[in-house]
């Protein structure tokens, strides 16, 4: 197994405090989806928007990576092979995992529905870092005539780079998923792409996900125990 493809959900940084995207009641901290990830929500009330993903934001100062985080920093510095981590999340916490070990040629980090750190302005597309708030007014650096939005890929819009792991999904022969309810799309179709490819499938989640008849080895608990268990495994063969 040279190539590895993993997918983390919202499971992977919840036990660092992070809240899971949609509550069995269908809110998001509070808030209806349609209200604060959609491209409509935000035309009909930006301050609401920015002032939500602002507290999000500010939220990332008072977590920190777990267990399960520094495995998989773990597994793309001692792996032999490819390691690409395709990440649902909008936190940096993967970021900050890997930040604490050497870079290795082989690993690769894709936010495919965006960063809660970065910013995109209106008119142009362009993104930046951003930590600070947004305002509904403040000015895009790219144009004097635009302002700014979250880097989130709301609900009606395209995944980030999807051309780049659907090659990575083709060629891969391990394929991991963590965390994830296996429910929303794209996503939730990367499994039946990676078995195509012949790849080996695993689900390493806190309990059975909607799909996880499509997993050949399923492992259930927290993830800051079964995934630095998982790993530990991996690299001892």
């Amino acid at each position: 197994m040279n190539s590895i493809v993993i997918l983390t959900g919202a499971g992977i940084s919840a036990e660092s405090g992070v809240p899971t995207f949609r509550a069995s009641d269908g809110l998001w901290c509070g808030h209806r989806v349609e209200d604060v990830a959609t491209p409509e929500g935000f035309e009909a009330n930006p301050a609401l928007v920015q002032d939500f993903y602002n507290e999000r934001r500010r939220q990332l100062r008072e977590v920190a990576p777990n267990a399960a985080h520094r495995a998989l920093a773990r597994l793309g510095v001692e792996w032999p092979g490819d390691v690409l981590v395709v990440t649902q999340n909008v936190d940096d916490l993967h970021d900050r995992a890997h930040a604490e070990v050497p870079e290795t040629e082989g690993f690769g980090l894709i936010h495919m529905h965006g960063e809660l750190l970065k910013a995109r302005c209106t008119e142009t597309g362009q993104v930046c870092d951003w930590r600070d708030d947004i305002r509904p007014d403040t000015v895009s650096p790219f144009s004097d005539d635009a302002t700014l939005r979250p880097h989130i890929v709301w609900f009606g819009e395209m995944p980030l780079a999807m051309h780049v792991i659907e090659r990575a999904l083709a060629k891969c022969s391990l394929f991991v998923s963590i965390g994830t309810s296996g429910n929303v799309y794209p996503a939730a179709g990367f499994v039946s792409a990676a078995r195509r490819a012949g790849a080996h499938t695993v689900e390493l989640n806190l309990e059975p996900s909607l799909g996880q008849s499509l997993f050949e080895e399923r492992h259930y608990g927290p993830a800051t125990e079964i995934v630095p268990a998982f790993v530990e495994r991996l690299l001892s063969r």
